[in-house]
């Protein structure tokens, strides 16, 4: 029983410190880690070796490889290139500038990391909505939330699609069959509501539309040879990915394939694309995994799985909706990723006992993807986007987040639940 609770306070401690922003959340992890293997030492339930064999080397391959292809890419000038060819299509009409970005700030997040993709496109948002004289707002709330909502989509577009599609053996196809339509679905919603809620901003003609259409894409681009070889590379890696389960092959193996290759074409500075990988997050993420393996070590996740058996009368349909609306409420005040990494072990242990959990997998998926909408600390995408507005003449408040934000999460989350139920039976193939 003490190993039980002495794991579950490690746990429940270090999400407070995320939550709080008391310490770093890489520190924060890698200080929990270390104090897990040393209790589970002391009182003979986890030992080091354990701790080595729990951390998942496929998602952290994975993470690795698409965050070389991006420390490539990025500094050729092809996000921000995007995004000021979507201003122009736009003619400065606010309704249409907000479906464009919008719409390229959730195609590329399928397929980079959130964060990064609004790094680069909400710049070139604020500098267009300065020229056009209009609130940036709108703009960049929806390219935060639909890039949140986007990511949902496909293995790569999210942290916890690729911790849920290696626990569970999901594949890029899978995702694409099952997530993608319901995306699609989510996002024409999400998107209604931010019309709804902005509509006397989108109704304000921009007081100076020639200075937009002065605007070259072609000057945004700083290296477009290494942009179209990253491109083709990002290409072959999607085919790949699609055949990943007739080649047999792990989307880590891909992933850094991908990335071997981009490196030995494009020949960048090691030194300098290195310094771009993100390190800490790897770290965080495999200082976490052995956080929770110390927890399924001492019997937490054991004891978790009994008490779901034990609901009676609870079908897997409605089990799935719990966790769908209880991670998507979780994940609006905490980091998605360990909320994602203590659940899986739960859900694996449901498998064990003979209950059908494919469904269940989807709705971690979909909780984990469209709660972080909720508020600004929801996810890191939200954090970064508002830190941008404060530089601009309508700053991004937690009270405007709270009446904007919030009614997407919710009403994405319920679209989701409603698709949920009606295509029960298709999720759990």
């Amino acid at each position: 029983m003490l190993p039980l609770i002495l794991s579950t306070f490690i746990f429940i401690f270090c999400l407070f410190l995320i939550f709080s922003e008391k310490m770093n959340r890489t520190i924060t992890s890698m200080a929990g880690a270390v104090i897990m293997v040393i209790i589970g030492l002391s009182l003979h339930f986890y030992t080091e070796d354990q701790a080595a064999a729990s951390i998942d080397f496929n998602t952290l391959g994975l993470l690795l490889g698409m965050m070389i292809i991006i420390a490539i890419l990025e500094p050729t000038g092809f996000f921000q290139f995007l995004a000021v060819k979507m201003g122009r299509i736009s003619k400065g009409r606010p309704g249409r500038l907000l479906v464009l970005l919008g719409t390229i700030t959730t195609v590329v997040s399928m397929f980079l990391d959130n964060v990064t993709t609004v790094v680069l496109i909400a710049p070139v948002t604020i500098l267009m909505c300065e020229i056009l004289g209009v609130n940036s707002q709108p703009y960049l709330l929806a390219e935060a939330l639909l890039s949140d909502t986007g990511g949902v989509a496909t293995l790569v577009g999210d942290p916890p699609n690729i911790l849920i599609g290696s626990a569970a053996g999901f594949t890029f196809s899978d995702f694409l069959t099952h997530s993608l339509p319901i995306v699609v679905i989510v996002w024409f919603t999400a998107l209604g509501i931010l019309f709804l809620l902005f509509r006397k901003d989108l109704s304000v003609t921009p007081t100076d539309l020639d200075a937009l259409t002065e605007l070259n894409p072609q000057d945004a681009f700083k290296d477009r040879q290494t942009a179209r070889k990253t491109i083709i590379v990002i290409g072959f890696m999607i085919l790949l990915f699609l055949f990943e389960d007739l080649l047999h092959i792990r989307p880590a193996l891909v992933a850094l394939g991908g990335a071997a290759a981009a490196l030995v074409w494009v020949r960048p500075s090691i030194q300098e694309t290195l310094k771009k990988v993100q390190w800490d997050v790897l770290i965080f993420f495999a200082a976490l995994f052995v956080i929770i393996g110390g927890m399924e070590a001492a019997g937490v996740f054991k004891e978790l799985t009994s008490l779901a058996i034990h609901i009676e009368n609870l079908p897997p349909l409605w089990l799935g909706l719990i966790i769908l609306w209880m991670v998507a409420i979780l994940s609006a005040f905490v980091d998605n990723v360990p909320i994602t990494i203590a659940l899986i072990p739960v859900i694996q242990g449901l498998a064990a006992t003979g209950i059908p959990t494919t469904a269940l997998w989807w709705a971690l998926v979909f909780g984990a993807g469209f709660g972080g909408n909720g508020t600004i600390i929801g996810s890191t995408a939200n954090i970064v986007v508002t830190t941008l507005s404060e530089k601009t003449r309508n700053p991004i408040t937690p009270k405007l987040w709270n009446k904007r934000g919030l009614p997407v999460m919710i009403g994405t989350t319920f679209i989701a639940s409603v698709l949920f139920i009606l295509l029960y039976g298709w999720l759990s193939k």
